[in-house]
């Protein structure tokens, strides 16, 4: 998260603000579209639990949107592949910092200590 603020820090200073742009916004519809999809992996795996809220138009819309979504990606990699994969790249560099923060939490978390004798 860090090196992410700095980096955008840098591209807000340096008056690049499309780049930045295009580094986000190909990691943020990428997520969009996996969230959509989740509908459908929830309705496929259970149907019958309650839904707080109906997805309007399922399945034809969610459809279309991840249809959209992926095509928008894939015209920002062949168009502007550095940034997009730059952004990618700094999502990706969060995976091995999350395993480092959970074993250094699992390592200082306190032991059961039986004080019964």
């Amino acid at each position: 998260m860090w090196a992410q603020c700095v980096v955008a820090c840098l591209l807000c200073l340096s008056g690049k603000y499309g780049d930045l742009l295009d580094m986000v916004s190909f990691v943020v519809v990428l997520f969009y579209a996996l969230t959509i999809l989740g509908i459908f992996i929830l309705r496929k795996k259970r149907p019958n639990i309650e839904r707080p809220y109906k997805a309007f138009g399922y399945p034809v819309l969610p459809a279309i949107y991840i249809l959209m979504a992926v095509t928008f990606c894939y015209f920002l990699i062949m168009m502007k592949p550095t940034y997009a994969g730059i952004g990618l790249g700094i999502v990706l560099s969060g995976i091995p910092l999350y395993y480092i923060a959970v074993s250094n939490r699992k390592s200082n978390k306190p032991e059961n200590i039986n004080v019964n004798p």
